[in-house]
């Protein structure tokens, strides 16, 4: 019987983290160009996240080139 197991590669990861990262960004801008009633603009928290995403995204890119071994 065979069995087919299925392996997470780097490149795969490295997608799916990037889409996540670069979703989650444009997420929150989204919310905030919505909530146009509200004054201020990007605040601290929203920055954080802003910057978490942006992580995300980018060690995702670092992943991509590292091809089909596992992760």
């Amino acid at each position: 019987m065979m069995s087919n197991r299925f392996t997470l590669s780097k490149r795969l990861l490295g997608l799916l983290l990037l889409i996540g990262g670069a979703a989650a960004f444009m997420g929150i801008l989204a919310i905030d160009l919505l909530d146009v009633g509200r004054e201020g603009g990007i605040g601290p928290a929203q920055q954080i996240a802003l910057v978490g995403a942006a992580a995300l995204a980018l060690v995702g890119v670092t992943l991509i080139p590292l091809g089909d071994r596992r992760a």
